[in-house]
């Protein structure tokens, strides 16, 4: 399974043809072919390529709607 830096996550945004990645409690899911994902943005308040563990606790769904993205790697401790 791929580790993943912050910094390497960030490339991941879903912009300018970039595949969309979003880290929750430290695996990276591709978000990339979810209509709620276009252009890398979430709800306008959330960005692809940012671990999302914090602000996911405020959603309205919780972390397990993730896994049903594929799990592309694992988020690295900085």
């Amino acid at each position: 399974m791929k580790k993943f830096t912050r910094k390497e996550l960030a490339r991941y945004n879903g912009k300018d043809g970039a595949p969309a990645y979003v880290a929750c409690e430290g695996e990276v899911y591709d978000v990339s072919k979810s209509v709620l994902w276009r252009k890398g943005e979430h709800q306008a308040t959330h960005n692809a390529g940012q671990d999302l563990t914090d602000s996911i606790k405020e959603a309205p769904h919780g972390p397990d709607l993730l896994k049903k993205f594929p799990l592309v790697g694992i988020l690295e401790e900085s």
